[in-house]
């Protein structure tokens, strides 16, 4: 017969466990753990115990075991299980600060998670806890490149194009809609020839001689 089945309780260990599995306000894992230790001492098999209490047999031997280690203290404490992922050193946090503040890697202009990753040999998601933990931002932080294009150097004319260049302001009064300047007449649209200027200055003066004869009369 195996060590953990052998279990002989003291009468205080027996009224500590009795007064755990009649109290309504006993946490269930509580309770069921009792009840195979109670079982177990009445000497009760594994099997009766399991149907009692609806446990495995793999629980059920567990703990047995640690009443038998640890006592009735035991039962009450769950053991902590260690962390899936390890934690990682401080060596190779360092690491990804100093890169991190050295600047972007080259032909970047800031880190990404994954080229720092690449760089450190370490998962993103350790990259961002790192990088969240000293209040890095290299996202926020970008260097730029000039381009080699030769065009793109060329200086800018403010959107004006060098071939066509503003045309000079005349003086005096803004011109109407299809009339000449003494500058900017061409014969072929020019609507006014100066003899229809004289001519008309003619009929102008003539028709106002004939005003001032007949206002005389």
């Amino acid at each position: 017969m195996h060590e953990r089945t052998q279990i002989k309780l003291r009468a205080a260990d027996r009224a500590e466990l009795e007064a755990v599995v009649a109290d309504r306000n006993s946490p269930q894992k509580h309770v069921w753990r009792a009840k195979i230790v109670l079982l177990t001492a009445a000497g009760h098999g594994t099997a009766e115990i399991k149907r009692q209490t609806g446990k495995a047999k793999t629980v059920i031997w567990r703990w047995q075991e640690r009443f038998t280690d640890e006592g009735v203290d035991g039962l009450w404490r769950d053991k902590t299980r260690p962390a899936r992922i390890p934690p990682l050193s401080a060596e190779i946090a360092e690491r990804v600060v100093a890169l991190t503040l050295a600047g972007p890697p080259s032909g970047a202009t800031h880190w990404t998670g994954a080229a720092m990753a690449e760089a450190a040999r370490i998962s993103v998601s350790s990259v961002q806890r790192i990088w969240r933990a000293h209040g890095l931002q290299p996202h926020r932080v970008r260097q730029f490149k000039l381009s080699n294009d030769p065009e793109s150097r060329a200086p800018r004319t403010g959107g004006i194009s060098p071939s066509r260049p503003p045309a000079p302001e005349q003086a005096g009064s803004p011109l109407r809609r299809g009339a000449c300047s003494p500058g900017n007449c061409s014969e072929a649209r020019c609507k006014r020839t100066p003899s229809a200027e004289s001519g008309d200055a003619g009929s102008r003066g003539g028709t106002g001689s004939r005003r001032r004869s007949a206002s005389w009369d």
